[in-house]
């Protein structure tokens, strides 16, 4: 996309985000960018990920999320949105967010959604949007798996090195299969953690881990972590191709800390760990597009 349609695309954006709660008609926003419906709609999925209307539902769920974080009762926003019934409002969120909407009131993030510019996004290489993330506390919880030492400077956090994955054992798949072999965790899952908290050391420490559920003694070359109690930002990276889902995640990883974090009420708590968090959304074999979680520990910003 050269950056003539970017802009094309941006405006088109930027319109859908001041028109938010007005019904938006996808023939005129072709017509806004110069294309024909046809070729708008191929080139604006292609662009982000998304068709339009699908598109446009999702921007309008984000914002009915602060609605619902300043207490305004749901079916007023479903109607605000152009939602015909309450129930109605609720399967399209469910559907978007996972959960109804009176059970994600309580994990709402306080801030809106960042606005979004095609530009940055297209350097980030994400290939969609972040939809905004749960807010979710955690009690501390057991994990075990398998070590890597890994030589690179400058890392001090699982965000540093996102999507490690090329060591041996982690790229063949044999660590995670003698994982769930040894364990059996009662729920699938995988978490990658940097367990290193100096960056002046040229190496870190990577764990590849499983759900630890029952104490067991573990052979050489495993180990036991507990990863502390947090108030953690879950976010999803965009569904994608298994060629762009690496560089989905580390697009991810950067949204988060240069666009997300600094228009949100949020800091990060350098006293929890963040890790990546992989699950059956993930297996290229199940699904055409796919996806994982980031996991950020977080507290609310200092005032003043």
């Amino acid at each position: 996309m050269d950056i003539q349609q970017q802009a094309l695309l941006q405006k088109t954006i930027d319109y859908i985000e001041d028109h938010i709660k007005e019904e938006i008609n996808p023939e005129e926003l072709a017509k806004m960018a110069g294309y024909s419906p046809y070729h708008f709609y191929r080139f604006f999925r292609n662009a982000i990920g998304y068709t339009v209307m699908d598109y446009v539902l999702k921007r309008k769920l984000q914002y009915a999320l602060y609605e619902l974080v300043n207490g305004k009762k749901i079916i007023q926003i479903a109607f605000e949105y152009g939602f015909e019934t309450h129930a109605g409002f609720t399967k399209a969120f469910k559907r978007c967010f996972g959960s109804p909407p009176s059970l994600y009131r309580r994990y709402c993030p306080i801030s809106l959604p960042p606005k979004l510019n095609l530009f940055d996004l297209s350097k980030k290489n994400l290939r969609g949007i972040v939809l905004q993330p749960m807010i979710v506390g955690r009690q501390a919880f057991q994990v075990a798996g398998q070590t890597f030492e890994c030589h690179m400077k400058n890392v001090a956090y699982t965000r540093d090195a996102p999507a490690f994955w090329d060591q041996e054992g982690l790229n063949d798949g044999s660590v995670e299969r003698a994982l769930y072999e040894l364990l059996s965790p009662k729920k699938h899952g995988e978490y990658c953690i940097n367990l290193s908290m100096d960056t002046h050391l040229d190496q870190f420490t990577y764990l590849f881990a499983v759900n630890l559920d029952q104490e067991i003694h573990l052979p050489d070359g495993f180990m036991k972590f507990e990863i502390p109690a947090s108030t953690y930002a879950i976010f999803k990276t965009p569904p994608v191709g298994t060629e762009h889902f690496v560089p989905a995640i580390k697009g991810t990883w950067r949204y988060i800390l240069e666009d997300w974090l600094p228009h949100s009420s949020y800091e990060v708590d350098e006293k929890g760990y963040d890790f990546e968090y992989y699950d059956e959304h993930c297996h290229y074999w199940d699904h055409e597009k796919i996806y994982m979680e980031i996991h950020l520990p977080i507290k609310e910003k200092t005032r003043g």
